[in-house]
C-alpha cells in the first residue's frame, strides 16, 4: 500500500522509543550499582555508620549477592507477570532500595538496603535485553545489544560525577537520594513501553504480538514449541557434564568467577585503592569515569575483535591485558599514565567477562545453549560476591596495596582457565554466531 513507508518509518521511531526506554532503565540500574564504590571513600573516611573497610567489603558482597538472587528468578518471574511489569518492578525496588541506604541508622538496615536494590538489579538487565531483543531495529539486534550494554558503565560514570557535586556539599545520604531519582522513570515505562513480543507468544496472545509487531515494525519471534519442564532443564544441565564436558564446563565456570570477581572487586573498591595510592578524591572519582569509558569502548570493539581472532582467544589475551593494568595501577606512576592505564583496563576487564559468554554460547549446542551460559553467569555471580568481600578484607588487614595484586591474579587465573578450555574445545569460533547472546548473562 501507498502509506506503508509513513507507517514503517513511524514503527521504527516507535522501535527506538521503546529501545531507548531500556538504555536508560539500565543507565539507572548501573548508577544504583556503582554508587557505593564512589561514595565508600568518603564514608570510611566519615566512619558513617560505624563502617570498617571488613564490614565494606561485606556490604559490597551484599548488592552482588541480591544479583545473584535477581538475576536467577527473573525468567520464573517474567514468565509469570510479563517483561514489562518485571521492569517496573525491578526499577521501583532498586529505587526505594537506595531510599532505604539514604535513611539507614546502622550497618544491618544500610546491608538490608543495598541486597534489596541488588535484587533488583540483578533482574533488570536480563529482561531488559529481552525486550531489546524483541524491538531492536531489523537487522540491527546485535548493534542495539552492545548499546545497550553501554548504559551499565554510562551509569557508573554518571555515580562517580553524583559523588563528585553531591556529597562533599550535603554528605553521602544525599548521594542515595539522588538514586531514588529513577523511581519517577517508573510510570514512564508503566506508559510508553509495550509488552515483550515473545511473552505474549508465550501466553497464546499471538494476535496481540503480531499487531505490535506490526506497528513497531519489527520481526516477530518465533513462537514457542512448548514449555521446558523441570525434566527438560535437568536434562540440559547434566548433558553440560557427560562424558569429558565436564572439564570443559568446570574451566567455564572457574573463568566466570576469576572474571566477576575482577570486575565487581574493582568496580567497588577502585577509588577507595586509588585513595590508598595517595590520590586525592576527585582524581579517584575520576578514575571511576575513565575505566567505565572504557568499558564503553571495550563493550562496542569485543565482538568485532571476536570475529576477527575468536572469542575464546580474546578473552584470554584480554584477561592477560587487564592483569597487567590491574597490578601496574598499584605503582605510582604519572597522573597521565595512571589515567590511560585506568581506561585501557576498563577496554579490557569488561570485555574479556562478555567473551568468556560468546566461547560458551558459541560451542555449546542450540538445545543447550540457554542453559550453559545461564549456569556459567551463575557461577560467576558468586565471584562477584566474592570480590567486594576479598577487598575489605585486605584492607582491614592493613593489606590494601595487595587489593591490586589480588584482582590482578583472578585475571590470571581467568586466563588460564578460558585459555585451557580453548585449546580443549578445539573447534574454532568467530563470534558471529553468538552476537546476540555475548552480553545476556553480564
Amino acid at each position: 500500500m501507498s502509506s506503508s513507508p509513513a507507517l514503517s518509518a513511524r514503527g521504527s521511531r516507535l522501535a527506538v522509543l521503546a529501545v531507548g526506554l531500556c538504555w536508560l532503565a539500565v543507565l539507572f540500574d548501573g548508577l544504583d550499582m556503582f554508587i557505593y564504590g564512589s561514595v565508600l571513600p568518603h564514608m570510611l573516611e566519615q566512619q558513617a555508620l560505624g563502617i570498617t573497610p571488613d564490614q565494606a567489603g561485606d556490604l559490597g558482597s551484599y548488592a552482588t549477592f541480591g544479583m545473584l538472587v535477581g538475576a536467577l528468578t527473573a525468567g520464573t518471574v517474567a514468565d509469570r507477570i510479563g517483561r514489562k511489569k518485571l521492569m517496573v518492578a525491578c526499577v521501583t525496588l532498586f529505587s526505594l532500595a537506595s531510599g532505604l541506604c539514604a535513611i539507614a541508622d546502622s550497618v544491618a538496615v544500610f546491608g538490608l538496603g543495598r541486597t534489596l536494590a541488588g535484587v533488583g538489579l540483578g533482574g533488570l538487565l536480563p529482561t531488559a535485553i529481552s525486550m531489546v531483543c524483541d524491538y531492536a531495529p531489523r537487522g540491527r539486534g546485535a548493534l542495539t545489544i552492545g548499546m545497550l550494554m553501554t548504559a551499565h558503565h554510562a551509569g557508573g560514570i554518571l555515580s562517580a560525577y553524583v559523588a563528585l557535586w553531591v556529597v562533599e556539599p550535603l554528605g553521602w545520604r544525599a548521594a542515595f537520594w539522588v538514586c531514588v531519582a529513577p523511581l519517577l522513570f517508573a510510570p514512564v515505562l508503566v506508559k510508553f513501553m509495550p509488552e515483550s513480543l515473545s511473552f505474549l507468544l508465550a501466553k497464546g496472545r499471538t494476535e496481540e504480538a503480531a499487531e505490535l509487531a506490526r506497528r513497531y515494525d519489527v520481526e516477530l519471534p518465533a513462537a514457542p514449541s512448548g514449555r521446558q519442564g523441570a525434566t527438560d532443564r535437568f536434562h540440559a544441565l547434566a548433558n553440560l557434564f557427560r562424558g569429558g564436558e565436564w572439564i570443559q564446563t568446570l574451566l567455564y565456570w572457574l573463568a566466570s568467577f576469576g572474571g566477576l570477581l575482577l570486575v565487581y572487586g574493582v568496580a567497588t573498591w577502585l577509588p577507595t585503592l586509588m585513595r590508598g595510592e595517595g590520590y586525592e578524591l576527585g582524581s579517584a572519582l575520576t578514575f571511576v569515569v575513565l575505566f567505565n569509558l572504557g568499558g564503553i569502548v571495550g563493550m562496542l570493539i569485543a565482538g568485532r575483535a571476536a570475529d576477527c581472532f575468536g572469542a575464546p582467544r580474546i578473552s584470554a589475551i584480554w584477561f592477560a591485558l587487564t592483569a597487567a593494568g590491574v597490578f601496574l595501577l598499584s605503582v605510582h606512576m604519572p597522573p597521565a599514565v595512571t589515567m590511560t592505564l585506568v581506561f585501557l583496563t576498563g577496554v579490557f576487564l569488561n570485555s574479556a567477562q562478555t567473551m568468556i559468554y560468546a566461547t560458551v554460547s558459541i560451542r555449546s549446542v542450540p538445545e543447550n545453549r540457554a542453559t550453559a551460559v545461564g549456569w556459567t553467569s551463575g557461577m560467576g555471580r558468586f565471584g562477584a560476591v566474592f570480590g567486594p568481600w576479598l577487598g575489605g578484607q585486605l584492607l582491614a588487614a592493613n593489606k590494601g596495596d595487595w587489593g591490586f595484586t589480588a584482582f590482578a591474579l583472578a585475571g590470571v587465573s581467568s586466563m588460564v582457565f578460558i585459555g585451557v578450555a580453548a585449546l580443549r574445545g578445539g573447534r574454532k569460533s568467530s563470534g558471529t554466531g553468538a552476537q546476540q547472546e555475548l552480553a545476556t548473562a553480564h
